[in-house]
């Protein structure tokens, strides 16, 4: 995108330093001058929009400065600096045509509105300058054809002497070409001593019939020659003017209007005559008036979607707007990457809804996790539209994030149960074959009364059924909420059990193992077989960071538990491959996994539900390289029972 330039004026280069940084941040482009003489070197290199300089400085000073910008530069808007508050100053900047007055030191805040408020007016101008270009070429024309029927009325002033040629010259205006009359503006003609000679029939109608009268009179705001109107200003440089100014009609009402003048040359190579053409700009401030309320209607709209909403730069990724919920809850996004504020990424998300969109032109979706403000995690589901330029091409992309955390919670919970059924299915299927192993020998033993036969069938029908009831249980945890099996048990001996089904695992990976127990932990109201697959799930992932690390010679996992102010406190550490902020905070989430193939996205998200229903908590740090360390706090006594 084009970059506005800006050119920082400072005899200090500490404050041209500081200040370059902000402007920048703002994202403007910065060209810097240490004095009034360099910057008129550079102004003519870079051309700046907006030129901003200190007023006391060595040489040129900034009076000095504005002074000889506003003259060679015109459309260059300047906006001064004073450290000193003087009021003198700042009025006499002002009525130079400076674009504001700050003061030192400078406050952001201020900088900002003031650059803010200087880029509307450059964009208003431009605006102006766009819809009077037709005209501009019209002006030109028609200028040209008066020009030459001026030097074809000069040899008879030659003859005649100057009151006969401007006695013609009313004369040929009155009687003359019908384009005069015919043209769509006020247009009028003017002598060297102020004085209208002629007008055209719109100017007339509208304004009256001011020949003879002075060229002032006809402005809302002029008195005098003294006031500089436009034709005084062609008359004394000898060039065109152009200007924004008010006129009055013959009932008094003001019109708005653009100024556009030219000198006609007399035999004396001065300016005998002007010509001036108004337009009238009344439509057009009536439709800027209409787009600023159309503006301030989409913004309403903009802010009052409940969705999080952002229009990104596909080139920079970054965020150029975005609504007032998106600024709620996210913070002030603005001007920063999509994927850092709201992803925590330096690189661009994979896959990146945004850059296909910016690719093919196409409305793209997808699924993530994002993080807000308050820290809490919410599912969202991004969909992305093109936004395109006057040509066609893709400018930036709109992005409609809808927040999906209860759906996706339901669809979680229905999910689980469909993957936890289907994953049983085989293994019920087995254990009913064996318990009808299991009741053919109870049967056979009967028959040939073969009591250590009867005896083995029941010990594997009792297994059988066991077994099936816990499978049960599972089923009917995942299908709906149910209480735990709390019972009581030797806390460090659960530790030590579930110690030592992973240490095999640890060993055989060469990986060390290290088991720490606090002494007389005493015992725990827990569900041992949902905690103790909870706590195998941890170490398990521990160990698999570690064997995947290449990048250390030597790595350790620590389980240890603890007691701390009546919780039972698990600790595993490793210094494995570790995690990056968007995995630590995805990790619960149903089907996400950083194993990539490996992995099926359920252990962690059931796991971490475990420890809920057990009252408890999951603590996470880690950094990519620097290992990982979970703590799992769960109450000694079941949730809701008195601990006293």
């Amino acid at each position: 995108m084009h970059k506005e330039t800006i050119l920082l004026v400072d005899d200090e280069e500490a404050l041209r330093q500081i200040l370059t940084l902000s402007l920048e941040d703002l994202g403007y482009a910065v060209a810097a001058a240490a004095s009034g003489e360099e910057a008129l070197a550079v102004i003519e290199a870079v051309a700046p929009a907006i030129v901003l300089t200190d007023i006391k400085m060595p040489g040129i000073d900034g009076i000095e400065l504005l002074k000889r910008i506003k003259g060679l530069y015109p459309d260059v808007e300047v906006i001064m600096i004073s450290g000193h508050g003087d009021m003198d100053l700042a009025i006499r900047s002002l009525q130079l045509d400076a674009a504001d007055f700050i003061t030192k030191p400078i406050r952001d805040e201020l900088l900002q509105k003031s650059l803010t408020r200087t880029m509307e007016k450059i964009l208003m101008r431009r605006q102006i300058r766009e819809h009077t270009r037709n005209l501009e070429q019209i002006v030109r024309e028609k200028s040209a054809r008066l020009v030459e029927l001026e030097r074809r009325l000069a040899v008879g002033q030659v003859v005649e002497g100057l009151s006969t040629a401007m006695k013609s010259l009313v004369e040929s205006f009155d009687e003359g070409p019908s384009y005069f009359n015919e043209m769509p503006c006020f247009t009028s003609i003017h002598n060297r001593y102020l004085e209208i000679v002629a007008v055209n029939q719109l100017f007339r109608e509208r304004l009256g019939d001011m020949v003879g009268r002075n060229s002032w009179e006809v402005y809302a705001d002029r008195q005098g020659s003294g006031n500089a109107c436009p034709v005084w200003q062609t008359v004394e440089t000898g060039k065109g003017q152009r200007s924004r100014e008010t006129l009055l009609d013959a009932e008094g009402r003001e019109i708005p209007v653009i100024v556009h003048t030219a000198p006609i040359a007399g035999t004396d190579g001065g300016v005998e005559l002007v010509l001036e053409i108004s337009v009238d700009v009344t439509e057009v401030q009536r439709l800027q008036t209409e787009l600023k309320a159309a503006r301030e209607r989409y913004q309403r709209l903009f802010d009052a979607v409940p969705c999080w909403i952002s229009v990104v730069d596909p080139q920079t990724f970054a965020v150029t707007e975005c609504n007032r919920r998106m600024r709620s809850d996210f913070g002030e996004c603005r001007r920063q990457p999509c994927h850092r504020h709201f992803a925590h990424r330096e690189e661009p998300c994979e896959p990146c809804p945004v850059l296909d969109t910016f690719m093919d032109g196409q409305p793209h979706s997808h699924e993530t996790v994002v993080t807000t403000l308050d820290g809490r995690q919410r599912n969202v589901l991004i969909q992305t539209a093109p936004v395109r330029g006057e040509s066609g091409e893709v400018a930036q992309v709109l992005e409609i994030s809808t927040d999906i955390t209860q759906i996706r919670a339901l669809q979680d919970h229905l999910s689980s149960l469909g993957l936890m059924l289907g994953s049983m299915s085989h293994g019920v299927k087995g254990m009913i074959t064996a318990l009808d192993g299991g009741v053919f020998k109870v049967e056979a033993g009967r028959t040939r009364g073969d009591q250590a036969r009867v005896d083995e069938g029941w010990a594997i029908v009792k297994d059988k059924v066991e077994r099936i009831k816990k499978m049960v249980l599972d089923i009917l945890y995942y299908a709906k909420s149910r209480e735990m099996a709390f019972e009581a048990c030797d806390a460090a001996a659960f530790a030590r059990d579930v110690a030592a089904i992973v240490r095999p695992r640890a060993e055989q990976k060469g990986v060390a193992w290290r088991f720490e127990a606090q002494e007389g932990l005493g015992e725990a109201e827990i569900d041992e077989t949902a905690l103790s697959s909870a706590l195998v799930n941890f170490l398990e992932n521990a160990v698999d960071a570690c064997a995947d690390d290449s990048a250390k010679d030597s790595h350790e996992v620590l389980f240890a538990v603890r007691e701390e102010s009546g919780n039972l406190v698990f600790t595993i550490r490793d210094n494995g491959m570790g995690m990056d902020r968007e995995t630590r905070e995805k990790m619960f989430t149903l089907f996400f996994s950083s194993k990539g193939r490996k992995g099926t996205g359920l252990g962690l998200f059931i796991s971490n539900q475990v420890v809920a229903l057990h009252g408890g908590r999951i603590e996470v740090a880690s950094e990519p390289g620097a290992g990982a360390l979970f703590t799992v706090t769960v109450p000694l006594r079941r949730p809701g029972r008195d601990r006293g």
